[in-house]
């Protein structure tokens, strides 16, 4: 078989369509990149769609961290000390018992037993929880005079908030939520590790990683191509919020403006 023909049969195996089978034997380097390269389709759709969820959330965590209202306050100190303070390993491995136990009752809930929605909604939750984290950090650091400017031009309210605080809150925050965001897209690797299961054999890249090595009993080649691959998503995750970056910062001569700083995590 040539690597064309294994390129067309495997690349969109990982989402139902393509070669039903896995190959069996004399495995080679071409089916190894294709099918792990293939697996790679979960693990962007778990990081960006749990990105885009989570931002949202996790800027009205920040804003409820913040408030003067006490209920608010404390249900976002709980929300991220949880989520902070569990491994993420465990959050779906309860969230996936949870959700079967819940399925008896409640049928509807039956579609968080699946990869897509389940893991997805323990990703989005956690991802909220430590950006919610991060932003705060950048309300309080929100200079005196930004404020002190917005209430002498008349601006109060939702005004205020979207012309200053917001913005400036991302400006700061914008690094260290770089940071979360390539670990984001590494945490996903967990998915199928974690309980939720693969079905008919469709997971993401590290799953069938894994089924080679079981396989081939060597290591050595699956797995470096695993992380040849998400080396290169961080770079393209990189050189995107680098361009926010720089938007967010167009008002600022171009040697002031802060540059994105990749401190990798070793554990959460």
């Amino acid at each position: 078989m040539s690597c064309l023909q294994t390129i067309a049969d495997y690349s969109l195996r990982s989402i139902g369509y393509g070669e039903r089978l896995l190959p069996r034997g004399d495995f080679t380097l071409c089916q190894q990149f294709t099918l792990i390269g293939s697996g790679m389709i979960w693990n962007i759709y778990f990081g960006v769609l749990a990105l885009l969820a989570g931002f949202f959330l996790a800027t009205a965590v920040a804003l409820g961290k913040s408030s003067n209202v006490w209920i608010l306050r404390k249900a976002s100190e709980w929300f991220i000390f949880i989520f902070r303070g569990s491994p993420l390993f465990i959050q779906f491995f309860f969230a996936y018992f949870l959700f079967v136990a819940l399925k008896g009752s409640v049928p509807a809930l039956g579609a968080f037993t699946a990869p897509w929605l389940g893991a997805l909604t323990v990703l989005f939750l956690n991802t909220a929880a430590y950006s919610g984290e991060i932003f705060y950090g950048a309300l309080l650091s929100i200079p005196k005079g930004d404020t002190e400017a917005a209430d002498a031009y008349g601006f109060s309210g939702l005004k205020k908030f979207r012309k200053i605080t917001w913005p400036t809150m991302l400006r700061l925050a914008w690094p260290a939520y770089t940071n979360e965001a390539i670990f984001l897209f590494h945490a996903t690797t967990l998915v199928y590790f974690s309980g939720f299961p693969a079905l008919k054999q469709r997971g993401d890249a590290l799953y069938y990683a894994n089924y080679f090595a079981d396989k081939t009993f060597n290591p050595f080649v699956p797995y470096p191509i695993l992380a040849g691959y998400f080396i290169l998503l961080t770079l393209v995750v990189i050189g995107f919020f680098s361009i926010v970056n720089n938007r967010l910062n167009r008002h600022l001569p171009q040697n002031t403006r802060p540059k994105i700083k990749i401190r990798p995590k070793l554990i959460r």
